[in-house]
């Protein structure tokens, strides 16, 4: 729902909050809350635009109430000063609950980041508003009112509930068929009659519309703060899954008590008017949806605290997997150098340089294949038998003078063949 918080940082130089917003220690949260508005509205930006000493006051003032506004932050800085707050981990915060702006050096810085930064509410419209010089149209529970607003420009508008209406709750909303950009407000009664804004809810694209509401249901609601999830991402793109839940802030007003409450529509654009239709529903009418939205809130918290223990589950594992596989890694390249090693040791055995073939002859040569080579050379060796064919004309010739005819030596011989 409403948006409370923007980021800025720091002061170079501290003075005693106290002292920056002219306020004593005995000062009510409501004494402090009027006192910022007054100075953030005083060294506004947009009023400030040629003085940068304005910027400096500006930022010391969003820094000051950052302290005195938050109960924790205050009661350390009673008890020990500056020195009680880490000032290095404290994030610096301008309440847009009070003010609805940001320093405008601080949001360029970082959308350059990729973080989406609200744009500024016009100073004159935050000035009427304190001042209670602005004209408020009624806006009756279960009506609608279409209009177009002009850019930097905001229409007012004034919701009476009932008791009844009160304790069922009140929901709010604006929806732009023509999906403008703007802003929906809600201001409280200030103590000097005017009014001061409290929550802010900037528009967003839902399908052909933009549109933006308000619940005050008498349970805690929660938006979604897309900045913090973008600074998450900017800051660990790796881990911003775990910060995505951390967006869902809780809204600062639950519930609103009889009488008339102040809404607005603010033309959230530098160059064209936005054009809007603004309803206030009692949430009677919308009691399952309601429920509805108290369950999944629930769930929501619930994982978000799970999401927190498992983050710190996953960074172990993450570093244990990164360990494991920068050992995979050495494993890898120990192992594949022992094999290089290997293979060249192997190849001093089954290599051998080139040389000429009778070198070659001679030296592949042992005791078996001289052997054989010379029981080869013997048998094919024409001194010892004529030729290569000496063996078989051999053979051949002492077949062909057996005596066939049968002479008395032919006989025997025959016989002695038999």
């Amino acid at each position: 729902m409403g948006s409370k918080m923007e980021g800025t940082s720091t002061p170079a130089v501290r003075r005693d909050p106290y002292e920056v917003l002219s306020v004593s220690r005995e000062s009510t949260d409501q004494e402090i809350k009027t006192a910022y508005r007054k100075l953030a509205l005083k060294y506004h930006p947009d009023k400030n635009a040629s003085n940068p000493e304005a910027s400096e006051l500006f930022k010391e003032v969003a820094y000051s109430y950052n302290i005195l506004s938050d109960p924790e932050k205050r009661r350390q800085y009673d008890s020990a000063g500056f020195e009680a707050l880490d000032a290095d981990s404290m994030d610096m915060e301008i309440d847009l609950s009070n003010l609805g702006t940001v320093n405008t050096m601080f949001a360029a810085l970082f959308s350059k980041l990729g973080v989406p930064i609200k744009t500024t509410i016009s100073a004159n419209v935050l000035e009427e508003a304190l001042n209670g010089t602005v004209t408020v149209r009624p806006l009756p529970i279960g009506t609608s009112v279409s209009g177009k607003v002009e850019k930097q420009c905001a229409h007012f508008f004034g919701v009476t509930i009932s008791e009844q209406q009160a304790q069922s709750g009140i929901v709010v909303r604006v929806t732009s068929t023509a999906q403008s950009k703007f802003k929906l407000l809600y201001f409280e009664q200030d103590a000097n009659g005017g009014y001061g804004l409290a929550l802010q809810e900037d528009s967003e694209k839902t399908g052909k519309v933009t549109s933006a509401g308000m619940y005050f249901l008498h349970f805690q609601v929660y938006r979604m703060d897309s900045t913090v999830n973008a600074l998450a991402m900017a800051k660990d793109p790796e881990g911003a899954f775990f910060k995505r839940l951390e967006g869902l802030q809780p809204c600062e007003v639950s519930e609103l008590k009889p009488g008339t409450h102040i809404f607005a529509v603010y033309g959230d654009n530098f160059f064209k008017t936005a054009s809007y239709t603004i309803e206030a529903v009692c949430a009677e009418t919308l009691e399952d949806t309601t429920e509805k939205l108290k369950d999944i809130e629930a769930q929501i918290l619930r994982k978000r605290n799970e999401l927190r223990q498992f983050e710190s589950e996953y960074r172990k594992a993450l570093a244990r997997y990164q360990e494991v596989t920068d050992r995979y890694t050495k494993e890898k390249q120990s192992v594949d150098e022992l094999l290089k090693q290997r293979d060249g040791i192997h190849s001093t055995f089954t290599i051998v340089k080139p040389t000429n073939i009778s070198g070659s002859g001679s030296n592949l040569s042992n005791g078996s294949s001289s052997k054989i080579s010379g029981e080869d050379s013997k048998g094919e060796s024409p001194g010892e038998d004529g030729g290569s064919d000496g063996k078989d004309k051999s053979g051949k010739k002492k077949w062909f003078n057996l005596n066939l005819k049968g002479s008395g030596s032919g006989s025997g011989s025959d016989k002695r063949l038999i």
